[in-house]
């Protein structure tokens, strides 16, 4: 069975599985937190190499302000649970997404686990926090614009490439499998750029549920599809 190289993950339904169990949505978000980790050894040890994950978006924001509090404080604590399990790993951690808009101690705290992470040999663990695809694009256009106006880009000289060295996920291959969890059937502004070739697998399984199983079914589902990029088979790409 053919691995995906890269798989990126909207790890939908925390709030409702909890709401089900007649917990407050916040355990939902603890129980999902608590599954990325599960998930990032789960997805190593059968191959994956890079696994992206939608933790918190743009949209987020809207949410009851109780709830992105909740949310932040988690965040906080899975900082340092997520350094420890890097360490442990050789996990190598990257975050995209605006970090402008999170508090100072919260940047830090991601600057120190992207420092510290950053030679590790093992899964490359990207999360998506305070992520939006058209922040994401927007932003790029806007760095790329200064360097023309600078005179560092010509006009000419900007293709797929030249753009793509400008988004959060530079130097990072583009996903061959999108996963989202408990039912839903959009991509809620998620890697847009990125997306543009990758097979998609929905199911309605909540992601504090979704196991090592799962997975291995996303990726059976996987190598039944018929590749292609542009209209030409992946094999048959030079």
């Amino acid at each position: 069975m053919k691995i995906p190289q890269h798989i990126a993950i909207i790890l939908d339904g925390n709030g409702r599985w909890a709401k089900a169990k007649g917990m407050p949505r916040n355990y939902g978000h603890a129980q999902g937190s608590k599954n990325v980790e599960r998930m990032c050894e789960d997805a190593y040890r059968m191959g994956v190499k890079y696994l992206t994950v939608y933790a918190f978006s743009t949209e987020n924001w809207n949410r009851p302000k109780e709830e992105v509090a909740a949310l932040m404080k988690l965040l906080r604590n899975y900082m340092k649970t997520c350094l420890k399990t890097a360490k442990k790993n050789d996990m190598k951690v990257r975050v995209i997404g605006d970090l402008s808009g999170l508090d100072e101690d919260i940047r830090s705290r991601i600057l120190e686990l992207q420092e510290a992470t950053k030679d590790n040999g093992g899964l490359n663990f990207q999360i998506a926090l305070n992520y939006g695809s058209r922040d994401e694009i927007l932003r790029a256009v806007r760095r790329l614009s200064s360097d023309c106006v600078d005179g560092k880009v010509k006009a000419e000289a900007i293709d797929e490439r030249l753009f793509e060295s400008y988004l959060d996920t530079h130097d990072i291959p583009d996903p061959d499998l999108l996963i989202r969890t408990s039912g839903e059937l959009r991509l809620s502004n998620y890697l847009l750029w990125q997306l543009a070739y990758t097979e998609f697998y929905f199911t309605d399984i909540p992601w504090p549920d979704f196991t090592k199983k799962e997975l291995s079914k996303a990726i059976e589902q996987y190598n039944k599809r018929d590749r292609r990029y542009g209209g030409v088979k992946e094999e048959e790409d030079v």
